[in-house]
């Protein structure tokens, strides 16, 4: 897989639309918030579902984007809600083995909600083929993939203000990833 290639599609894209992503960044973050990350896992499908369409046809982005997936709020509800506890059992038993949870639960299942939503595939079904699509092929560029998205989305965690820069470009980075390991082209798993 050629990163350097899907670094640059991904950062040409930031560019040429950053006004409007930093805009659905920050929307999703204060519904988020207001919610008491009831909605997070909606919003974020229907930000990454905004994302996947800009990356594939070039589609503008829309604020209204954040809320296109809201048929998949119960699904995804229940998967972050067994995600949240998972991981709190391993913070609770030792802090590194909390960290190597939620990095583990990151490999096996970043495609979720893009298969949810760009598939329509139902919970347990994109559980299975995000498994399939990490585990497959090449898993040194899968890993390549998870260390580049979290290491991008830590990076802006540690800044406030870079969390608007680095969320849409580690989003853009994983649906540019995504799109062609789905896409049918050469090393793809579909």
């Amino acid at each position: 897989m050629n990163f350097r290639r899907h670094l640059e599609t991904s950062w040409r894209l930031l560019v040429n639309h950053l006004l409007i992503l930093i805009f659905m960044t920050l929307a999703m973050m204060v519904v988020s918030a207001l919610s008491l990350g009831i909605l997070a896992p909606v919003l974020t499908a229907g930000y990454f579902h905004s994302i996947l369409r800009l990356v594939r046809q070039g589609r503008e982005p829309s604020l209204q984007d954040i809320f296109s997936q809201m048929r998949l709020f119960l699904p995804l509800l229940a998967f972050a809600f067994a995600v949240l506890i998972l991981c709190m059992i391993g913070y609770a038993i030792f802090l590194p083995f909390g960290i190597l949870i939620a990095c583990g639960i990151t490999f096996a299942f970043i495609y979720v909600i893009p298969l949810m939503c760009d598939k329509g595939l139902p919970l347990a079904e994109a559980v299975r083929r995000s498994w399939a699509m990490a585990t497959s092929g090449d898993i040194i560029d899968h890993l390549v993939l998870v260390v580049l998205f979290l290491g991008i989305s830590a990076i802006g965690s540690s800044v406030f203000i870079g969390t608007f820069v680095t969320t849409p470009f580690a989003t853009l980075l994983l649906a540019s990833v995504y799109d062609e390991k789905t896409a049918g082209r050469p090393g793809s798993t579909a």
